[in-house]
C-alpha cells in the first residue's frame, strides 16, 4: 500500500485516532472506498500512516459505531452499506428525507382502494368510525433498494380522484399540494422496535425475524388530521439519530 497524500499530523493536538479516523472517512464519502470494499488491514494501515496498530483499531471503532464500516471475523473490515439517519426535522414527505441525503427516492403501490374506518383508526383521525378513507399500501425505495412499506390512510373525502392521480415513484405529499391544497402543518410519530414478519421480509429483502422499526405518523393542516402512516423500515437501512441536552 503506497504512502497517502493526507498524513496524521504528530504535533496536532487533536489525538492521533481521530486524525485517522478522519481521513478514512473521508476516503469512505469520497467514493475511494465503495460500498462493500473491503479496506486495507490494519497493519497496512499503520505502515500508510505510521501509527500505532491501536490508533488504527481507534480509528476504525469510531467509523463502525457510526455506522460507515463493519468488521467481520476471519474476513476483515468492510464499507457499509448507506442508510438513512433519521434526525430532528420538519414536517417533510419521505422522499423529500431521502432526497436531502443524496439518495434517489422511489415508491411502488403495492395496493390501494377505499375502506371503511374502524373505531382505533377514527379515533386517530379525528373522526368517525365508518368514514370512508383511501388507503394505500407502498414499497419505498432508497437507491432501487427497498427500504420501506408505508401503510397510509388518508381522509376520502378531502382527496376526491386521488388513486387515479398517483402513480409509482410520485411523492404523495407533493400530489396532495399540487391537486389538493393540502399542506402538512405539523404530525407527530412513534417509533418502536419490531421483528420483521415473513410477508414484510419478503418484500424488503431481508430475513424475517430481522430487527427493523415500526413508526406510526399521523399529520394534519389548518383542518385538521388528513393522513395516519404506519411504516416498517428496514433496520439495516434506517437508523434514528437524537441529541441530547443538558436540562
Amino acid at each position: 500500500m503506497s504512502k497517502p497524500y493526507q498524513r496524521v499530523d504528530t504535533t496536532s493536538p487533536i489525538p492521533m485516532y481521530l486524525q485517522a479516523s478522519e481521513i478514512l472517512r473521508r476516503r469512505i464519502m469520497s467514493g475511494e472506498w465503495p460500498h462493500g470494499a473491503r479496506i486495507p488491514t490494519e497493519a497496512q494501515l499503520c505502515e500508510a500512516y505510521d501509527v500505532s496498530r491501536i490508533t488504527i483499531r481507534q480509528a476504525i471503532a469510531l467509523l463502525v459505531r457510526d455506522g460507515l464500516l463493519t468488521r467481520s471475523r476471519g474476513r476483515g473490515t468492510f464499507v457499509c452499506e448507506p442508510n438513512l439517519t433519521a434526525v430532528p426535522r420538519s414536517v417533510t414527505s419521505f422522499s423529500t428525507e431521502l432526497a436531502a441525503y443524496g439518495m434517489k427516492p422511489g415508491s411502488r403501490i403495492l395496493a390501494a382502494r377505499i375502506v371503511p374506518a374502524s373505531e382505533a383508526q377514527a379515533a386517530d383521525m379525528n373522526t368517525t368510525a365508518g368514514t370512508e378513507l383511501v388507503s394505500l399500501c407502498r414499497l419505498r425505495t432508497a437507491d432501487g433498494r427497498p427500504i420501506g412499506i408505508q401503510r397510509t390512510l388518508i381522509i376520502a373525502a378531502r382527496v376526491a380522484g386521488l388513486l387515479d392521480v398517483l402513480g409509482d415513484d410520485m411523492s404523495l405529499y407533493d400530489v396532495l399540494r399540487k391537486f389538493y391544497g393540502i399542506t402538512a402543518s405539523g404530525a407527530t410519530e412513534v417509533f418502536h422496535a419490531v421483528a420483521i414478519d415473513r410477508d414484510d421480509a419478503k418484500l424488503l429483502d431481508c430475513r424475517i425475524g430481522q430487527p427493523g422499526f415500526h413508526v406510526t405518523r399521523v399529520t394534519f393542516d389548518d383542518k385538521g388530521v388528513f393522513e395516519h402512516t404506519t411504516s416498517v423500515l428496514h433496520g439495516d437501512r434506517y437508523q434514528i439519530k437524537i441529541a441530547l441536552q443538558k436540562a
